[in-house]
């Protein structure tokens, strides 16, 4: 189809597939040695810088060079600025209160458990995740306006990411701010600038495989997973839960976006 290489690009996924695996379990050796699964959020950025290396390296002889190069470079930049900031943030920290709580709940052994139905799952869902990146390396032809907008796309994505945690981190440093909602910012114009940002960062990098019909194909099964993961499953939602508890929630939320960035709203 359209000269599509099935039979490098279905190489390619198994050898995806095993960077992904690998690095979820050689993280969870860490966690059991260290007693603390909160380490799988930091795999998840590496997850992806990894299965995006091995992309580049299998898909040598394939694809444009330059793109190949552009769609690994964007996805490792973002990868491992992510996999820092997390483990920045939860140094010093004890067990993640998520993880606690559903692991309360199983009968038998937790770290088996853990294995399955967090590492084994994160795995996978980096596998699914990472196909634009996998398929956009075997993607021939010159760069078109497609891969330009997804590299605009992309960054304006990093710049709500990277500013958004900057800011938080910066409001939950000053002890007066303790149990206040932060709505500064980025923060006043989206409830969630981070996720906004993962959002339009997977849309921009499937945009990088739209120069082959069959690749976008592909690939169009991650910004939709990523996004129904971050508006409706175990992004927005699930913070949302936790945040209502705070005093002021219920003011921030009728004035603030949920998602997508707007001016906040004049109440009253």
């Amino acid at each position: 189809m359209n000269g599509f290489p099935w039979a490098a690009f279905a190489q390619n996924l198994a050898f995806a597939a095993g960077a992904a695996l690998t690095v979820m379990l050689v993280t969870f050796a860490v966690a059991v040695r260290k007693g603390m699964h909160r380490v799988v959020d930091v795999a998840w950025g590496l997850g992806f810088t990894a299965v995006a290396l091995v992309s580049y390296l299998a898909s040598a002889g394939e694809g444009d060079d330059g793109r190949r190069l552009l769609v690994t470079v964007l996805t490792a930049v973002w990868g491992l600025r992510l996999a820092a900031h997390i483990a920045w943030r939860g140094r010093g920290h004890g067990e993640d209160p998520r993880y606690d709580a559903m692991l309360a709940k199983t009968p038998g052994n937790r770290d088996l458990y853990a294995l399955r139905m967090v590492y084994l799952l994160q795995g996978a869902l980096v596998w699914v995740v990472s196909l634009p990146v996998q398929a956009a390396q075997y993607v021939s032809g010159s760069l078109s306006g497609f891969v330009w907008a997804g590299v605009a796309l992309w960054a304006l994505g990093m710049f709500f990411e990277t500013v958004g945690d900057f800011q938080l981190a910066r409001f939950k440093a000053d002890p007066a701010n303790r149990g206040k909602i932060m709505d500064r910012g980025l923060w006043s114009w989206t409830r969630h600038p981070n996720y906004f940002g993962d959002f339009c960062v997977w849309w921009g990098l499937f945009l990088l495989a739209c120069d082959s019909g069959v690749a976008a194909a592909v690939g169009v099964v991650s910004p939709l997973v990523m996004s129904f993961l971050l508006m409706n499953g175990s992004g927005k939602p699930m913070l949302e839960r936790h945040m209502s508890e705070r005093p002021g929630f219920a003011e921030y939320r009728a004035r603030t976006s949920g998602f997508f960035p707007r001016p906040p709203k004049k109440l009253g």
